[in-house]
């Protein structure tokens, strides 16, 4: 279960990954618990936070379960709280909860509501996540905090408006948030990933998919793993010289 030392320096460190019950989510929580760290596994599912904690402590790591929804702050602020009683501290965060929206229909077809929902979630959540999660490292000068947005936010995806605009404002917003923070010792980066093999593709069209595959150089969909070891790092204290970057992670699609 547990990696060599020498694969980042989190071993004891109280690490938060919400949206854990699936997914991108579930595969980082589960390699920081193999690094050594406290993983706070954090999802408005409350049954999947559970197995995906229970899966960690059957494998030799250290986790606990808690629900919590990116739509409300005091919900997110009590899961920090809980894993900070745990652990002493939170030092990283990783923020995977999102939604894909309406997808299939052009801008002008799509419900205000289905967008407002979408945002909600997407971009309105990460907002709260970094405020709850600033608000914890502060104190302590160090924290590392990661959103996971999207390739479609860098380049953005034809008809999935919702998807599209709401992860280009988690990439502005981080960008925004980093120089924010840059002298507290706490860095806040993204992850920009093209189509990866989670269960959310099970959710698009073959058309969505067709699209999103067949720009991506490598000329593959990429895992689970790749998208958790890159996370792993950037919330380590190795990171410690990059903040407000949007990380690329999509088969060489979009290097910039």
């Amino acid at each position: 279960m547990t990696e060599p030392e020498s694969a980042f320096s989190i071993a004891g460190q109280g690490m938060a990954v919400i949206g854990s019950g699936s997914g991108i989510g579930r595969g980082t929580a589960a390699l920081l618990a193999a690094r050594g760290a406290l993983v706070a596994c954090i999802d408005s599912n409350e049954s999947a936070a559970e197995t995906a904690a229970r899966d960690i402590i059957a494998d030799g790591g250290d986790a606990i379960a808690l629900r919590a929804d990116v739509r409300s702050y005091d919900e997110i602020d009590d899961a920090f709280a809980d894993l900070e009683s745990h652990a002493g501290q939170v030092h990283g965060v990783i923020n995977s909860a999102g939604v894909t929206g309406p997808t299939g229909r052009r801008s002008h077809e799509v419900e205000l509501a289905e967008f407002d929902a979408t945002y909600e979630i997407n971009l309105r959540g990460s907002l709260i996540v970094s405020q709850a999660a600033v608000r914890r490292m502060l104190p302590h000068q160090y924290g590392r905090i990661v959103h996971v947005a999207s390739i479609a936010g860098k380049e953005g995806n034809p008809n999935m408006i919702g998807y599209s605009a709401t992860k280009a404002g988690i990439i502005g917003m981080v960008k925004a948030q980093g120089k924010e923070y840059a002298t507290d010792g706490i860095t806040i980066n993204a992850v920009a990933p093209a189509v990866i093999g989670t269960p959310w593709i099970k959710s698009l069209s073959e058309e969505v998919v067709g699209y999103m595959t067949d720009r991506i150089p490598m000329g593959r969909v990429g895992s689970i793993e790749e998208v958790a070891q890159i996370l792993a790092w950037i919330v380590s204290p190795e990171c410690s010289f990059t903040t407000g970057f949007t990380f690329d992670i999509s088969g060489g699609r979009a290097t910039y």
